[in-house]
């Protein structure tokens, strides 16, 4: 894989520069906690002998009896990496953790560096140090310090964790969180890393480590959460600009920085799955046709952009929900599309890592079901990586708010999927694609709904043929029954059925949304002009609110996707020199020369799949919540009943 010309790599002698500062502070320092506390047991050791262990002497005077008077703590972080087990000599793990703390310290510092000289935070300080620091440049100057402390902080933690990937990635699975991040301090970049160190060593000392494995899981899981409230504090702070826009380069440890963009080592899962041939899914004609275009779309991804021509064009499908009744296919789906992207990586080079977000995400431990939903996102949406994430029975995963079945656990995931889905620092880069499956949507949380971007409707077989094809397909060979009448899989002919498929749509199903139709096209007449199409469509939002303005977006979204109704060649996808390979532009340009015009039928379609989806939701939940309702009033009278007759007896 090349490298982007736009990448600046950090020189290796300027790191190199940095190891001794980098040994002094895992050696050793002192600090005072000024925001998190000790979480040691609270035993004072004799420093010497004769020295007294009584309680610190507590300040009386006005003013000072409010500042902190806790101890500073001598932070040894080597030694309380080589304590984490009972062994007399050190780990090779251990050597690996100490080495990774080293050269993520000293990267750290070399970025603090060139951030400073790019904005004359160098300048600065020398000015500072000198007593010339002019009155007018100090908020500037404390500005600009607690920018250079945010981008150590970051730096430290990304590598740190980039380098710890590729050792957890040969150790037996040992995971150990750690606890709330708090010990963050701005001030400066060194006291900014002080901080961290010090409230990593607390964590270390407080957990139960047994083996080498679960310390390098916990400082792992440190890194992560120290990186994500400090890309949290960095948001909207504009002097960070200078950082954020440029990319550079640790060409020794191959490791990028991109802003406040984590950099996880690219690995790849192991499926234990059942794969599916397209020919193996019976029905579902124009879910699978968009489940097989989007295998291939993944494939288009440009690693040295970190973007897919596809998401700039228009036509990507980042979130999609696909709803059936049980035992239609959904799990089959999956299996299918998931085996296409492994075949297809595979061919290619590509890493490919595929994960499901699953009922053991949902945890009782306060905040842990949104750590546990935040890592799935994360690793799906690894730009290094070729991701597929799906959620299965979301109805069960994620809770609707208001709901008051819906546990704590479960309303967080909902929050973590929101925000990941359609928030304000969402990043759809192309390289990874999100389907949420349920067999009763109309029980996930609107808003949450309305964040799938196309809609699947998995029916499983509808016609005469598609029972014959199944019927055959599940049979086996283990018999000599003639099949008869009857063109095997012709039905299945994939063109052909989408075709079919997408033409039902130009009238609703639905018949809430036949009404609404009848009565737009019965008073302006056909609908063939952009005016009488948005009038359709606050017809629409007249009749179900939950209509908006997403729901706009994701249909024109959905005649994006129509307008690239077309797959790429098997060929591009065997071959890959003949697409694959090629540079970003080319890629763009091969797939423009593909595209279609947009038509009336297509926008009149995709509105009446979309609508039709909606109102199929919102009938059956609000079906649903009359039904409960029912039920409970029917309780309340049958309690009465009894208590009556017991008060009479």
């Amino acid at each position: 894989m090349t490298v982007s010309n736009d990448l600046m790599e950090l020189k290796e002698d300027k790191i190199l520069e940095k190891y001794a500062a980098a040994e002094a502070l895992i050696s050793g320092f002192d600090h005072t906690p000024r925001i998190a506390a000790k979480r040691e047991p609270d035993v004072v050791r004799e420093r010497s002998p004769g020295l007294g262990t009584r309680r610190r002497f507590r300040s009386t005077t006005p003013g000072l009896v409010t500042r902190s008077t806790a101890r500073p703590e001598g932070v040894q972080l080597a030694e309380r990496v080589l304590e984490s087990d009972d062994d007399a000599l050190t780990t090779p793990l251990q050597a690996s953790v100490l080495r990774a703390l080293r050269r993520s310290l000293s990267v750290a510092q070399v970025m603090s560096d060139q951030y400073g000289e790019q904005t004359g935070l160098s300048d600065l300080k020398r000015a500072n140090l000198a007593g010339t620091l002019d009155a007018s440049q100090k908020d500037r100057f404390q500005q600009l310090l607690s920018a250079s402390a945010l981008i150590s902080l970051h730096v430290f933690a990304n590598m740190m964790d980039f380098l710890l990937s590729g050792i957890a990635a040969d150790t037996e699975e040992s995971e150990i969180q750690c606890g709330e991040v708090e010990e963050i301090l701005l001030d400066n970049d060194q006291l900014a890393l002080h901080g961290a160190l010090w409230e990593l060593d607390q964590e270390i000392a407080s957990a139960s480590i047994d083996t080498d494995a679960q310390l390098v899981s916990l400082i792992m899981s440190y890194c992560e959460q120290l990186m994500e409230k400090v890309t949290l504090r960095a948001e909207g702070v504009e002097l960070l600009q200078a950082f954020s826009d440029a990319r550079y380069r640790v060409e020794a440890d191959n490791f990028e920085i991109t802003g406040f963009t984590p950099a996880a080592r690219a690995r790849s899962t192991t499926l234990a799955m059942a794969f599916k041939k397209p020919e193996e899914v019976v029905g579902n004609h124009i879910a699978k046709y968009q489940a097989m275009k989007l295998a291939k779309m993944l494939m288009a991804y440009d690693f040295d952009r970190k973007l897919n021509p596809f998401a700039e064009l228009g036509g990507f499908i980042f979130t999609f929900m696909g709803d059936g009744k049980p035992g239609t296919g959904k799990t089959t789906l999956i299996q299918m599309m998931a085996g296409l992207i492994n075949d297809y990586c595979a061919n290619a080079g590509y890493v490919f890592r595929y994960q499901n977000l699953s009922t053991d995400s949902i945890d009782s431990y306060q905040g842990k079901s949104a750590q546990n939903a935040k890592s799935f996102i994360r690793n799906v949406t690894d730009p290094n990586v070729i991701g597929f994430g799906t959620i299965d029975d979301i109805d069960q995963l994620a809770g609707k708010r208001g709901d008051r079945q819906s546990s704590a656990g479960q309303l967080e995931i909902t929050a973590v999927l929101m925000e990941s889905f359609a928030g304000a620092n969402t990043v759809v880069r192309g390289n990874c694609t999100f389907g949420m499956f349920s067999n009763y949507p109309e029980n996930v949380d609107d808003a949450l709904r309305q964040r799938a971007g196309a809609r699947f409707l998995v029916d499983g077989p509808q016609t005469r043929e598609d029972y014959i094809d199944i019927l055959y397909l599940l049979m086996g060979k283990n018999h000599s029954i003639p099949v008869g009448d009857h063109d095997l899989f012709e039905a299945q002919v994939i063109q052909k059925a989408v075709a079919a498929s997408y033409e039902s749509h130009a009238r609703p199903k639905e018949d809430a949304l036949i009404k609404v139709f009848e009565k737009v096209s019965g008073g302006i007449g056909d609908l063939d002009t952009i005016a009488k199409i948005g009038a359709y469509l606050k017809a629409i939002q007249e009749a179900d609110e939950r209509f908006t303005g997403r729901a706009i977006k994701n249909i024109t979204d959905a005649v994006k996707v129509r307008a690239m109704d077309f797959e790429l060649p098997d060929e591009w996808m065997e071959n890959p020199d003949l697409f694959l390979l090629k540079n970003y532009e080319t890629k763009k340009n091969m797939i423009a020369d593909l595209a279609q015009p947009i038509t009336v039928d297509m926008v009149i379609q995709e509105i009446n799949r979309y609508a039709d989806s909606e109102f199929r939701y919102a009938d059956k939940s609000d079906e649903v919540a009359i039904d409960n309702a029912v039920r409970d009033m029917q309780r309340m009278e049958e309690a009465k009943r009894r208590y009556m007759e017991q008060s009479r007896t």
